[in-house]
This record gives structure tokens, sequence and C-alpha cells, in this order.
């Protein structure tokens, strides 16, 4: 079900199934809430399961300038004050990682667990700012996503595994990204990219139960990069997964799935029924 909620960054389209504690899905750039689909299948049978189309993408409100993190932190907690949520488990992929972090640091008494996928801690470093600047340049002359920018943006979000077997994770990589109304990604990829902040010493503040998942195959945040992340998080789980790149829960959907399930076991969290 189609839900949408006033926010700090305007309006903010949710799909919302299932029923139990609430479990709150924030995905990557350029993607909309179905990257986490597989996830939805999975859990809204114990869980009211929440994929958000993230400020600027899929349904929600474009964006007119660019953010902070704070603000997205705002919003995880404005939509839990719709839910009625207590807390939520916050899961998030690159962005939603990052913003879970932050939520998690800022938001101690209304987070469950955290599950941080394929994310960093650490500002943008010169290449980053780079590659990310020339993508959106070149899109804005065409007009969006299209045509000879799909093979960077692939490059950046799919591993060789997944562009090699999995052509339905490809195309949808493809579709979402296509999708994006350039201006309002703009602000988005400036705010999450060349704007974004060095969170390692803010995370060293959260206590919430974080699971911290790498790709082995991510170019966009190597194994490294998001195992330092881990180090920042007192007390924080890190696992790497092989064959997938920067968009996990979509290339490895079981298995992202086995994981959060192992957690939230670990942590004597069973959901509903």
């Amino acid at each position: 079900m189609d839900r949408y909620v006033e926010t700090v960054l305007g309006r903010i389209r949710l799909r919302v199934v299932g029923s139990g504690p609430a479990m709150l899905f924030w995905p990557s750039l350029l993607m909309d809430g179905t990257l986490w689909s597989a996830q939805a299948a999975h859990f809204k049978d114990r869980f009211q399961v929440v994929l958000v189309d993230p400020p600027g993408h899929g349904g929600s409100d474009l964006l007119t300038q660019p953010f902070t993190f704070e603000q997205c932190a705002e919003v995880i907690l404005q939509i839990a004050d719709s839910l009625q949520a207590g807390t939520v488990h916050v899961i998030g992929n690159s962005w939603g990682g990052m913003i879970g972090g932050t939520f998690a640091a800022l938001h101690p008494d209304r987070i469950g667990i955290a599950v941080l996928m394929n994310a960093t801690a650490s500002p943008a470093g010169r290449r980053q700012r780079f590659e990310y600047g020339l993508l959106t340049r070149s899109a804005q002359l065409l007009g969006g996503i299209r045509g000879p920018l799909k093979g960077p943006v692939r490059d950046a979000f799919l591993g060789p595994t997944a562009k090699r077997e999995r052509p339905e994770v490809v195309a949808t990589v493809n579709e979402l990204a296509a999708k994006v109304n350039i201006r309002s990604g703009m602000h988005a990829v400036t705010s999450v990219v060349p704007n974004r902040p060095d969170q390692r010493a803010l995370f060293g503040k959260i206590r919430t139960p974080v699971l911290v998942v790498a790709g082995a195959e991510d170019k966009t945040f190597p194994v490294a990069e998001t195992e330092e992340m881990a180090d920042a998080i007192p007390g924080a789980r890190f696992v790497v997964l092989e064959q997938s790149a920067h968009l996990a829960a979509l290339e490895s959907p079981e298995q992202v799935n086995a994981l959060i399930d192992d957690f939230l076991v670990d942590q004597g969290i069973r959901g509903s029924g």
C-alpha cells in the first residue's frame, strides 16, 4: 500500500506491507524503494516493511536544493512518527546506509537495529567527486541517465558477476536510473557525494546493534572503506558478500535476507507471527 508523509524534504512516498515491528528500507542514489522488493517479500509476514522512495526519487517530491544528512535523519524520524512506531529497524544501501548511521547516532531512542550496506562514513575523495561530477554534467547535457551514461552507472553499481549472470538486475538498474529527474537528482548527488560529511566521529556515538555489509566487487565503496566505517561503530559486525557489488540487496537477495535474519535472531528479535 502506498502512503505519503510530509517531511522536511518534501512529501515522501512509502510502500508499506505487512504488520509487526517497523522495518524501514532506504536505497541508494538513483534508485527507489523497489530496490528492496525481495526483502519486502521475505519480511512482510513478520514485520511492517516500509520501502522509502528517498527525497527527489520515485514518487517522492523533487528536490529543489541540496540537503544535509541531519535532514535525511529527520525524514526517517517523521516517517516513524507517521507510522506511530516508537522504534524502527533501519536497513540502508549506500546513501541509505550513511543515513541509517546518522539516524542511529542522532536518535538512539528511536532505532532498533541498523543494517548498513555498501556504505561509507568517510568524505568523498577526489576521484569520486570528479567521476560523479562528470556523470551529472553529462546527464544534464543528455537530459537524463540514458544512452552512453548507462555504462558508467552500471559500472559504479554492479560487479562482473551481476553483469554476467543477472540480466534482470542490469535491466532494473537501467530502468530506475533512467527515471530520475536530472535536476532533482543532481541535488541528491551533490549532497551525497561532494558535500558528504565525515561521519566517523559521529558514528562512534552509535550504541544500537549494527551490521555492516560490504560487497567484494563494489568499486564505489571498496571493502576497506566500508570496513573503516564498521571500525568507527562500537561493536559493529562486519560481513563481506562475495560476488556482490554496490547493490547487494538486488544482486544477492537471498544472502542479504539470510544475513538480516541471522542478525535479528542474534539480537533476540523475531517479529510478529
